[in-house]
């Protein structure tokens, strides 16, 4: 493909190949798919349009020692989106979607992102415009929506997705918690879809609901040092992909002891970033003939390992044409990870043949 689609990012040292099992596992509607491992052992994860509902929260288990999942809708509105769709510039009643989730020290933080469908037609990609955080005490039988105000993250802040640890967060580096703010475009704006880079954050664990007490990484020095500032106007980028950085996930493989982070963009096939939702979706006509732009419903799936949070980062998967009509939001459970870090297993989400809880093994192989 064209330099367009190519990482600029080198090969890992670490992680010299990935065999990806050949079977998928289905369960559930839905997209997008944020997952946190909470302290009753469960995975919880927040799902978009399914159920009837623009956003979902469901229980995720597994039959024994087989990758089989279960999932129970545990609150089919977390928000009312008949409130929190009257938003300038929020054109339908589904544009509220899931953005992040964790759960530390008894807590469920659900970050939440508003969207409207495109509004530059040169470049049409999903708008995120604001981003807030929903709590819940009862691992989502019940929801405080008003736990943070809905402007608590704007501009290029308004996607949060939490970086995940171990188990109800078990693990974590420090005492704080870590979120990426993906799908950054230069034009400051946030993005589901051919993003251009990935802001970092970070809070204290116990104040993750005061606005005030969140920094961001700025400049990093020779020695992979960052320095952190509250003015989020000084946050620069820790990873850059222009033009197809989706709004991607992150979880330390504590096995490796490396950060993985899953990368989505979308093409048309010919080298050329090109947004999903500036695609024109295929139809079916009564002859059983399939019309409509299939060409450009690629996506691109790539993998990176890094020894910090903020990088630096190294390519060690990638495939062109991920999925049949386009594939996109990967992430890597850490729940899912065997103890030496070797075997992983991929959730993501897609138009058509995988609009649902989608998981997959895989098995990393290591440099000696």
């Amino acid at each position: 493909m064209a330099d367009a689609l190519t990482p600029p990012y080198p090969k890992s040292d670490l992680i010299t190949a990935v065999h990806f099992e050949k079977y998928r596992y289905h369960k559930g509607d839905g997209d997008m798919w944020p997952i946190t491992w909470a302290d009753d052992d469960n995975l919880y994860g927040g799902a978009g349009d399914n159920m009837g509902s623009p956003m979902n929260f469901w229980k995720i288990t597994l039959r024994d020692r087989e990758l089989m999942p279960s999932a129970w809708l545990v609150n089919e509105r977390p928000v009312d989106n008949r409130k929190y769709c009257m938003v300038p510039g929020q054109e339908t009643p589904n544009s509220i979607k899931p953005a992040g989730m964790l759960h530390v020290d008894g807590v469920m933080y659900f970050a939440v992102e508003s969207q409207n469908y495109g509004d530059n037609p040169a470049f049409n990609r999903q708008h995120n415009t604001n981003g807030w955080i929903v709590t819940s005490t009862d691992y989502g039988v019940s929801w405080n929506c008003d736990a943070t105000p809905t402007d608590f993250f704007t501009g290029r802040l308004a996607s949060c997705h939490f970086l995940q640890f171990g188990k109800s967060y078990e693990g974590a580096r420090d005492e704080y918690v870590y979120a990426y703010f993906p799908g950054v475009g230069d034009d400051g704006n946030s993005y589901w879809e051919n993003g251009d880079c990935i802001l970092l954050g970070r809070v204290p664990k116990d104040n993750i609901l005061t606005r005030d007490a969140w920094e961001f990484c700025g400049a990093i020095d020779k020695d992979n040092v960052p320095s952190w500032s509250g003015d989020e106007t000084k946050a620069t980028a820790v990873f850059r992909y222009p033009l197809m950085t989706g709004e991607d996930h992150v979880s330390y493989n504590a096995g490796i002891g490396r950060y993985i982070l899953g990368n989505y963009g979308f093409h048309d096939g010919k080298g050329n970033p090109f947004p999903h939702h500036q695609m024109t979706y295929p139809t079916i006509d009564e002859d059983g003939n399939t019309t409509g732009n299939i060409a450009a419903e690629n996506s691109q799936l790539a993998l990176f390992e890094a020894p910090e949070p903020w990088g630096p980062w190294s390519l060690f998967f990638k495939q062109d044409r991920w999925g049949q009509y386009g594939i996109y939001q990967p992430c890597f459970p850490t729940k899912l990870m065997s103890e030496d870090g070797l075997r992983m297993v991929m959730i993501s989400s897609g138009t058509y043949d995988d609009y649902n809880l989608t998981m997959q093994r895989l098995e990393l192989r290591i440099a000696e």
